[in-house]
């Protein structure tokens, strides 16, 4: 009972990690200031983008050191590269220090590498703490890394509106205050344990409770982002914002509730010295003899149902077996597989497909300044939402089977 209420509350501390380390996001928000400090053009504005998004090709560094490492010790790892990445750029952009462009590059890359080694904790965390809901609980916790960049803007208009340097700040302090929140669920992860039918129904239940409040979430985010240039505003929605993101905390309340309710009831029917005999004792004997000749009768059918069930999974083991990853979740070696043409497959398109999304959000703020609009952080929330709703619609087809199957067993 204690497990189960535990692995919610990592699956909540991951979804905040996710929904406050999302960073590369609002790199629009300060960018023309960044331009305008270091003197730079606009190719070499781009190429410091590039940067913070290159510093996720070194992600496989986090999976390295969880080999060597506890979680929570690569976690704080991530806080603390994002610290000195986006710490020193907050010195440089406010003036306090100066530093050449090579070196600023240099930092870009280290803060972008901080993002991918945050998102390598969360997996880790999803896959190992609901493997059968692996899928749900991924596409519900990185969708919420969209909502970053509309975050981080209510908390620099409820500090102050017209100091863009603020982001940068945010950006180092913010991640690491959130890694401290959500270091007791790591600490405290549940063992691993099979789940029964029942259950596994009712976590798919509990993920469409929480894919309606993250939806419920994105709109808040978006709709009211045009009241959050007043500071005082501002302060009230970003309130509004934490609440949402911290309701989900109820659920270890309600799954403990849910299973002491069943044992209790359970103990109070089954248990020997139960005033509630609802079977009498000849009767009940008598149900037994009649099960055990039913059992015996059938077992010829339950042979063949094996005997059935081995060869399908034989014919799949065969059809899964040629150059292909066997099973969802299970580890291979790195040289097994770059030997795969799936997982290159998958790699190119990850490497090529987000590039248009990437060239457009790094360049929001001057595509914004030619455009003669002033409300950036708008536009940039706007973008944010539309990323979080994008994410959150891939856990769709996760939950169509689970309808499709219910309505034809019913």
């Amino acid at each position: 009972m204690a497990g189960q209420s535990r692995k919610w509350m990592i699956l909540v501390a991951t979804t905040w990690i996710q929904a406050f380390t999302g960073t590369n996001f609002d790199f629009s928000s300060y960018s023309s200031n960044l331009k305008s400090v270091l003197g730079i053009s606009q190719v070499q504005l781009n190429y410091l983008a590039v940067a913070s998004d290159m510093g996720k090709a070194f992600g496989w560094c986090s999976g390295w050191s969880l080999l060597h490492f506890p979680l929570w010790v690569v976690l704080f790892m991530a806080a603390f590269l994002g610290l000195f990445g986006y710490g020193v750029q907050w010195l440089v952009i406010s003036k306090i220090i100066t530093l050449p462009y090579v070196l600023v590059f240099l930092l870009c890359l280290t803060a972008g590498c901080s993002i991918c080694w945050f998102n390598t904790v969360c997996y880790v965390l999803c896959i190992k703490n609901f493997s059968t809901n692996r899928a749900l609980a991924l596409s519900l916790t990185i969708s919420f890394n969209g909502v970053s960049a509309a975050i981080y803007t209510l908390i620099a208009n409820a500090i102050n509106p017209q100091n863009d340097t603020l982001y940068l700040l945010l950006n180092a302090a913010v991640p690491l205050l959130v890694s401290v929140l959500a270091l007791l669920p790591i600490l405290r992860q549940p063992p691993l344990q099979h789940l029964a039918t029942d259950a596994t129904s009712w976590d798919s239940s509990i993920f469409l409770v929480l894919n309606i409040l993250a939806i419920i979430t994105g709109l808040y985010l978006l709709l009211l982002d045009s009241l959050s240039s007043v500071s005082s505003t501002a302060c009230f929605l970003l309130g509004g914002a934490i609440l949402l993101l911290v309701l989900p905390l109820c659920l270890p309340g309600i799954v403990c509730a849910r299973n002491w309710a069943r044992q209790t009831i359970h103990a109070s029917f089954h248990s020997d010295g139960s005033r509630f005999n609802l079977v009498d004792t000849d009767d009940l004997e008598l149900v037994k003899g009649l099960i055990g000749s039913e059992n015996c009768s059938g077992s010829n059918g339950n042979s063949y149902r094996v005997m059935e069930k081995g060869v399908c999974l034989t014919c799949f083991g065969r059809v899964m077996e040629k150059d292909r990853l066997t099973m969802l979740g299970e580890e291979h070696s790195a040289p097994a597989l770059v030997r795969r043409w799936d997982f290159w497959i998958y790699y190119v398109t990850y490497f090529c497909g987000g590039t248009i999304g990437l060239v457009y959000s790094n360049n929001l703020g001057q595509i914004a300044e030619s455009l003669g609009y002033s409300e950036l952080s708008s536009l940039v929330t706007l973008y944010s939402s539309c990323s979080f709703f994008g994410r959150l619609l891939s856990a769709a087809p996760d939950f169509l089977p689970r309808c499709t199957l219910q309505g034809l067993g019913g």
